[in-house]
């Protein structure tokens, strides 16, 4: 993985399964990853064995548009996929296996996006199987969030193992996705030639403009 938000996520998951398979559902608390809330969902099975999202970020809900509680997790995939989907994520439902799915979504007028996808089990009991997982963004484009993703198409798939990805981590550069608001500008230089601006919301306002005679 090569992501913040999957490295942030699986290294608060391990941490709480403590050399067990999988953490118990209820011993993740929300506020220990309150950064990572908006992008990360919960899946179940519904009662004909499907996984549906239990839970789902904000941002997460706003990159398709709709609000995904009760969907369906593979009918976001292009129809190929979806039995592939399904079979890795009741892997990680049944088997407590850690997944790593690369793709890329492609938005309602055709414009691509690389995602990295991380699923996680969580012990929910026999009765209750749960996937806790996060979708990053390698770089987050303008139009993202206001232009829906429709469709998705896998690009690889990797089973990971926990304790060897641990010792790999250690040795691997995170890849910080850009904000999609201009919060990085430098207040004190302001726009160089083009002037001094001010943050209203997610644009920058100039300062200055026509003057009048």
């Amino acid at each position: 993985m090569n992501l913040n938000g999957s490295i942030a996520l699986f290294q608060y998951w391990n941490r709480l399964r403590a050399g067990r398979p999988a953490p118990r559902r209820t011993e993740v608390e929300p506020a220990d990853i309150k950064a990572l809330l908006a992008d990360t969902f919960i899946l179940e099975k519904d009662t004909r064995g499907e996984a549906v999202f239990r839970l789902a970020g904000t941002r997460l809900c706003a990159t398709h548009g709709r609000e995904l509680k009760g969907f369906s997790f593979p009918s976001l995939w292009r129809e190929k996929d979806q039995r592939l989907v399904s079979r890795l994520i009741h892997g990680v439902f049944d088997q407590r296996s850690v997944v790593l799915i690369t793709y890329e979504g492609i938005s309602r007028s055709g414009r691509p996006c690389k995602f990295e996808l991380l699923a996680l089990p969580l012990d929910g009991g026999v009765e209750h199987p749960r996937c806790l997982g996060i979708v990053s963004v390698a770089e987050r484009p303008f139009w993202l969030g206001s232009d829906p993703i429709v469709d998705a198409l896998i690009e690889s798939i990797r089973i990971v193992d926990p304790d060897k990805e641990m010792a790999a981590l250690a040795s691997r550069t995170a890849i910080t996705p850009p904000s999609l608001a201009p919060i990085d500008l430098d207040r004190r230089d302001g726009l160089g030639p083009l002037g001094r601006g001010r943050k209203v919301r997610h644009l920058v306002v100039l300062e200055g403009g026509r003057e009048e005679e």
